[in-house]
């Protein structure tokens, strides 16, 4: 039988107090369930918290060459607990520095191709060598002929710098063009 309660001149405070400590309320979080349930919380918010910082080091190390900003970035990430994650992330590089190198000596690959003279037909990009006066792929017409000693002429040279014979203007007509390209195929 429980025990019995007189209430005389008592707060309706002290009635609450006293119903809830007879009823189990309190009993609870000074059980060893719930300090197992606090501990537990506790061990795996220690352990993402550190997860984050490792995950702010491992990323600052791909993204930062410098030593002492890795550290720094580190540190951010660890001392504000969460907080400093997302700090770093907001101001932390865009790249990784693989990338970056890599996008480089792209750039540099290309400049190198580029600076090599190698001539190609404005129409088909197939590679002619500079004494070819016609493409043997397409057919079209790359340079004009000296009249004299049938060497190839630039457009814009005005005399011949084998024989100095004057090169003569022949304007490329639309017809010419194509007569030299290849008959296409008919569908059948």
């Amino acid at each position: 039988m429980p025990p019995v309660i007189s209430w005389g001149n008592s707060s309706s405070e002290e009635r609450m107090a006293v119903i809830a400590a007879d009823t189990g309320i309190f009993d609870f979080f000074s059980h060893s369930t719930w300090m197992v349930i606090r501990n537990l919380t506790l061990f795996f918010v220690g352990v993402f918290w550190l997860s984050v910082a490792f995950w702010v080091y491992k990323d600052a190390r791909r993204r930062i060459e410098d030593p002492w900003l890795v550290a720094m970035a580190t540190l951010l990430g660890l001392i504000p607990p969460f907080v400093g994650a997302l700090i770093y992330m907001l101001f932390r590089p865009p790249e990784y520095l693989e990338d970056v190198r890599e996008r480089e000596l792209e750039i540099k690959a290309m400049e190198e191709r580029l600076s090599r003279s190698e001539f190609h037909c404005p129409v088909c990009r197939a590679e002619v060598d500079p004494a070819f006066l016609i493409c043997p792929v397409c057919t079209t017409r790359l340079r004009q002929a000296c009249r004299n000693c049938k060497a190839p002429l630039e457009a814009v040279w005005q005399v011949c710098p084998y024989c100095e014979t004057p090169a003569e203007v022949v304007p490329i007509e639309f017809d010419q063009t194509q007569a030299l390209a290849p008959r296409r195929r008919e569908r059948s």
